[in-house]
């Protein structure tokens, strides 16, 4: 059975790949499963339809066979977990890939995405500086035991794992900062991401919905 998953109609990242949904398409492609793909608006979002599939009103979601998973996270474990290519056969590999899908998205990202909110919905704020400054203080520590650890090895843990999957995307949110030129280790990392086959057709994929939500 195919899956269906669930992605902004229009996305608020105007096609540059950075809404959640890209997560899952992208790891659908490395494994080669193709997909449906249901379209929301925002105000379809916050109905009881999709509000049975996600109950935060969010996206995406995942549906096969009966299945309806939210969290981009749990779907691409789930994804990982019943196809080969995300995740190593060796136990102990295994385990360390998912623990750096955790820190992606529980370490890593956070500090990021609360960037993202401030320069978005708090501009206006008198204390905005200040909370901008504090976040990317914290971001950068992140960057820097990150740069550390990735050191000149091409993905954290070996091969290409789910890990670097969901830290790719994660650190891709900071490009308009230029936070990551001081990296050159995370940002030769990132652009190794987005080189991969099924990265760009996700990106294209994605970028379809934009553009003809535009047009």
């Amino acid at each position: 059975m195919i899956p269906t998953i669930t992605a902004f109609e229009r996305s608020p990242d105007r096609g540059q790949g950075l809404a959640r949904d890209m997560r899952v398409r992208w790891a659908l492609e490395e494994v080669g499963q193709p997909c449906d793909v249901r379209l929301l608006s925002f105000e379809a979002m916050k109905q009881p339809a999709h509000l049975a599939r996600h109950p935060f009103g969010q996206i995406p979601t995942y549906e096969e066979d009966g299945l309806v998973l939210f969290e981009s996270g749990a779907i691409l474990l789930h994804i990982a977990e019943r196809h080969p290519g995300l995740l190593p056969d060796d136990a102990a590999a295994r385990a360390r890939a998912i623990a750096w899908m955790f820190a992606a998205l529980n370490t890593v990202e956070p500090p990021i995405f609360e960037r993202t909110m401030a320069i978005v919905i708090e501009s206006e704020k008198p204390w905005h500086a200040e909370r901008l400054a504090m976040l990317e203080d914290r971001i950068r520590v992140r960057l820097d035991q990150l740069s550390a650890w990735l050191g000149e090895a091409d993905w954290l843990d070996g091969a290409f794992s789910a890990g670097d999957l969901l830290m790719v995307t994660v650190l891709r949110r900071l490009g308009s900062s230029h936070m990551l030129d001081a990296y050159p280790a995370l940002s030769a990392y990132v652009a190794r991401g987005e080189a991969r086959p099924a990265y760009r057709r996700a990106f294209d994929a994605q970028r379809a919905v934009f553009t003809a939500a535009s047009t």
